[in-house]
């Protein structure tokens, strides 16, 4: 099954209980929005924000957002109902479900075989209702590659730092915020073997929540060190974090005309039966176009070729 592309390059978290901040959210310039169900929302809450998250999906103009709901994890007593709910009422309506506390591909199954119960219920297009996944346990990142492959619903993975710092057991402060703490980046592993896993299988790669919301450069810092890796986008949990992650995951003017220059000595190379250039003293190869075809790609993507 193949799956739709979309642009994540900002993903907006909004509470499901703040009908202010998902019109607000509506009308932003995010890539994706998830109406949240699950940290946003206090336990004595989880049932009643269904409703609004409800009537925002199906009362709102979204244009061409992604639209999403965090439901609760698999463990917990709110999921069923959750989806069941969310689906029944406003299925058409809803893009992607984002699923936490993922522990191993059982959970995504029951999400999956739930998905699909509905969609043949309701008359809904079979599978037209993707999912993302939080890597935020320590069972899930030790078993990110077999959760990658375990179902063709799947669309993205996501870095969940908080609850990964907890499940860990590592003595952090702020979510995502490591300035000061570790000598260099502390994610750097995670992120790589999420991001290793998701490219593997065609997934997106998502970087998650940085939770200083006026520290607008270290944003963007963890924006550029993820996007380096291999990442296509990032939460933001504050809208002012939305210009910087569509612009920091779009090449730029510079990259794309770098782009272009060097895959044209590449090839001009290849016609000679040269099977390398020689570019400002750098060689470059095929290995090197492959690298810039991408740029390209994402270039193509996000309107700036």
């Amino acid at each position: 099954m193949s799956r739709p592309f979309r642009l994540r390059r900002s993903e907006l978290a909004t509470p499901g209980t703040s009908d202010k901040m998902m019109a607000k959210a509506a009308e932003s310039a995010a890539d994706l929005v998830f109406l949240d169900l699950e940290d946003a929302v206090a336990p004595s809450q989880k049932v009643s924000a269904r409703k609004p998250v409800i009537e925002a999906l199906n009362g709102l103009d979204w244009g061409t957002k992604t639209r999403a709901v965090r439901v609760n994890g698999p463990h917990t007593i709110w999921c069923h109902d959750d989806v069941i709910d969310t689906v029944t009422h406003a299925g058409k309506n809803i893009d992607i479900i984002i699923v936490p506390k993922v522990k191993s591909p059982r959970d995504v199954w029951f999400i999956d075989t739930l998905l699909t119960q509905l969609e043949f219920k309701l008359g809904l297009p079979e599978a037209r209702i993707g999912l993302e996944l939080l890597i935020e346990e320590a069972e899930a990142l030790a078993r990110v590659e077999e959760i990658a492959q375990c179902c063709p619903r799947l669309e993205a993975l996501i870095l969940g730092v908080g609850d990964l710092s907890a499940s860990l057991g590592m003595r952090m402060g702020n979510i995502g915020v490591t300035k000061g703490i570790y000598p260099g980046d502390i994610w750097h592993y995670a992120r790589n073997r999420m991001i290793s896993a998701a490219r593997a299988f065609g997934l997106d790669a998502i970087d998650g929540p940085f939770a200083d919301f006026r520290d607008a450069d270290a944003y963007r810092s963890e924006a550029t060190w993820a996007t380096t890796l291999g990442a296509v986008g990032k939460w933001c949990i504050h809208p002012s974090q939305i210009e910087p992650a569509n612009d920091v995951f779009s090449p730029t003017e510079k990259e794309v005309a770098q782009a272009k220059s060097i895959i044209a000595k590449v090839r001009e190379a290849e016609a000679a039966g040269l099977g390398s250039a020689n570019n400002n003293g750098v060689m470059i190869d095929a290995a090197t176009a492959r690298i810039f075809e991408i740029v390209l790609e994402r270039a193509r993507q996000t309107g700036r070729l």
